[in-house]
C-alpha cells in the first residue's frame, strides 16, 4: 500500500493516513481505504480499528489539484468511488475510533464522521464540511452523516455557512467527543476503542448497525440524480474558476 499504514497489536489496527504533506485523498488512497476496511470488517482476529493522520493533517481532503484535470469520465468515476467508500465506512460493523491529529476538513471530517467516536488534538486545528464556499454541491448522503452527530439544524447552518471548527468548538455541538493534548491522542483514542472492543462483540456490532439502519440506507441509496447535479455545477464555468483560484493558492504555499 502507498498511501496508508497498518499496524496490528492486541485484535487494534492502527490505520495511519500517509500521502503527501496534507493526506489529500485521492482515488488511490480511498481504494486502499476501502480494500483494508472490507478485509478487518471480515477478519475475525482484528476487533476494532483507530484511524489517524500525521502531524498537524488529519486529512485535507479531496486532492482538489488532482481533481481538477481530471476529464468527464474520470471525475464521475471518482465520485462514485468517494460515495461508494462513504456507504462503506458508514455500514463498517467493528468498532472504529478517530485519533484526529491535525487539520480535518471536507473529505477528511467524513472519515471522521463515519467513526464511532472521534478524539481530537488541541491547537489551531480545523474540522467542518466546508464544500459550499469551494463550489460543490454536497450529496444529501453526506449531509444525513453530518446531521447524524449534529442533528439537522446545526448540519443545515454549518453545511451552508461552509464553516469549519476549532477542536473546542466542535466538541461543543458534538461533532467530536474529546479534545486532548497532541501527546495522549493514541491514548484517549485506544481507552475509547477498547472500551467498546471489550463488549460482546455480536451485540455490539448489530446494535451500531440498527442504530445507524436510516444512516446506511441514505448513503447506500442510488445517488445518481444528485451525482448528475454535482457534477453539472463541477463543469460550470463559476466553479471551475473557483476551484482554480483555490488550487493557485495551495500551489504557492
Amino acid at each position: 500500500m502507498n498511501t496508508i499504514n497498518v499496524t496490528i497489536k492486541d485484535r487494534l489496527a492502527l490505520i495511519t493516513l500517509n500521502r503527501g504533506k496534507s493526506n489529500a485523498l485521492d482515488r488511490e488512497m480511498i481504494t486502499e481505504l476501502t480494500d483494508m476496511l472490507h478485509n478487518i470488517n471480515n477478519d475475525d482476529n482484528i476487533g476494532g480499528v483507530i484511524i489517524t493522520g500525521k502531524e498537524h493533517f488529519f486529512s485535507a481532503g479531496l486532492d482538489l489539484i488532482a481533481l481538477y484535470g481530471y476529464n468527464e469520465e474520470e471525475i464521475k468515476s471518482f465520485w462514485k468511488l468517494f460515495l461508494d467508500f462513504t456507504a462503506k465506512i458508514v455500514s463498517f460493523k467493528k468498532p472504529m475510533v478517530a485519533a484526529i491529529n491535525g487539520h480535518a476538513p471536507a473529505g477528511g471530517c467524513v472519515i471522521g464522521l463515519a467513526c464511532d467516536a472521534r478524539v481530537m488534538a488541541e491547537g489551531k486545528y480545523i474540522i467542518g464540511l466546508n464544500e459550499v464556499p469551494v463550489g460543490i454541491i454536497v450529496p444529501d448522503s453526506i449531509f444525513q452523516l453530518y446531521s447524524f452527530w449534529l442533528g439537522k439544524a446545526h448540519a443545515s447552518r454549518s453545511l451552508l455557512e461552509g464553516k469549519l471548527f476549532s477542536p473546542e468548538e466542535a466538541m461543543a455541538i458534538g461533532l467530536i467527543d474529546e479534545v486532548v493534548s497532541p501527546a495522549s491522542i493514541m491514548t484517549a483514542a485506544e481507552r475509547r476503542i477498547r472500551k467498546y472492543m471489550a463488549m460482546e462483540p455480536n451485540t455490539w456490532q448489530q446494535s451500531k448497525l440498527n442504530i445507524r439502519k436510516e444512516l446506511i440506507s441514505a448513503t447506500a441509496a442510488d445517488q445518481s440524480a444528485t451525482l448528475d447535479t454535482l457534477l453539472a455545477q463541477w463543469w460550470s464555468p463559476s466553479s471551475r474558476n473557483l476551484l482554480k483560484m483555490i488550487i493557485d493558492n495551495l500551489q504557492k504555499k
